[in-house]
C-alpha cells in the first residue's frame, strides 16, 4: 500500500477522482437547493389599489426557493385581511411582495375612515412655506391663525386650536408620511372638524382678503379642538351669510 502511494501516477489519479467526486457532490448540493420547489401565491387576476385581497385574488403555484427573496409572501394566511396598497397595483400572475399589501389601518384614507358622523373633513390648501418647510406629518397637532384686512389694519390671530393632522398630500395627491429621502412638497393637509368648524373655515378660505395660517404644536400639545376668537368668528361671520338647512320631515 505505500508503494502505491508513493507512485505519482496513481496518486494523480486518486486525487483526479476526489476532486471529481468533492464536484459532483457540490453541484448536485447546488442543484438540489435550487430546484427545491414550494407553494407560493400569486395574483389571479390584476389588483388595483386599495383592493380587498380575498381568496378569489390568488392562487398557488410552484416555484424554486432560490428565487424567492425575504420581500415576497409565502404564506396565503398573510393576505386574508389585507389591502393592495393606494399607490399601487398587482399583475396578474405576479407574486405578492410585502411592500404592497398592507393591512387597512395602514392605508391613508383609514385615517378618516372612522370619523364622529358630527364632523366633516376639511382639506386646507398649503405649501412648503406655510408648512414650516414641510414639517407638518399626519398625526400633529395644529392650531389654525386667521389673518385679513378690517378697515385697513391687519387682523390676525388664533381662530381654531387643537386640530389633529389626519393626511398630507403632495400636488398629485400622494400621501405623505413622514420625512424621507425623497420628501415632497406639501399641498393639502387634511383633517376632521366639527361641521359648525367646517363651515366658518370654508366662509374663511373663500373670503377675499382672508388666508388661514397652520401652526404646528409640539408633542405634549393636548388641546381640545376649539374655537380660540369669537372676535374672529364675528368678523368671517359678519362677512357671510348663514343658510339654515332644510327641515325635511
Amino acid at each position: 500500500m505505500k508503494k502505491l502511494f508513493q507512485n505519482k501516477s496513481i496518486v494523480t489519479i486518486l486525487s483526479f477522482i476526489v476532486c471529481l467526486v468533492i464536484l459532483v457532490v457540490a453541484y448536485n448540493y447546488r442543484v438540489s437547493k435550487a430546484t427545491n420547489l414550494i407553494n407560493v401565491p400569486v395574483a389571479a387576476k390584476t389588483l388595483e389599489g386599495r383592493e380587498e385581497i380575498t381568496e378569489s385574488s390568488y392562487k398557488t403555484i410552484k416555484v424554486a426557493s432560490s428565487l424567492i427573496t425575504d420581500n415576497v409572501v409565502t404564506n396565503t394566511n398573510d393576505l386574508l385581511n389585507h389591502y393592495v396598497d393606494y399607490n399601487t397595483f398587482i399583475p396578474e400572475g405576479s407574486l405578492f411582495y410585502k411592500s404592497a399589501v398592507v393591512e387597512w389601518s395602514s392605508m391613508p384614507d383609514s385615517a378618516w375612515s372612522n370619523i364622529s358622523n358630527d364632523n366633516t373633513i376639511v382639506s386646507l390648501p398649503v405649501n412648503s412655506t406655510t408648512t414650516y418647510g414641510n414639517s407638518i406629518f399626519p398625526g400633529d397637532k395644529i392650531d389654525l391663525y386667521y389673518q385679513t384686512f378690517e378697515n385697513d389694519k391687519l387682523v390676525l390671530g388664533k381662530l381654531i386650536e387643537g386640530i389633529e393632522v389626519l393626511a398630507v398630500k403632495d400636488d398629485k395627491g400622494n400621501h405623505i408620511f413622514k420625512r424621507g429621502a425623497e420628501q415632497r412638497n406639501a399641498s393639502a393637509l387634511i383633517f376632521s372638524v366639527p361641521e359648525e368648524y367646517h363651515l366658518l373655515l370654508r366662509k374663511a378660505m373663500y373670503l377675499n382678503g382672508g388666508s388661514l395660517i397652520p401652526v404646528p404644536r409640539n408633542a405634549t400639545y393636548d388641546k381640545e379642538t376649539n374655537i380660540s376668537s369669537e372676535y374672529l368668528r364675528g368678523l368671517i361671520e359678519s362677512k357671510t351669510e348663514q343658510i339654515t338647512p332644510d327641515i325635511i320631515d
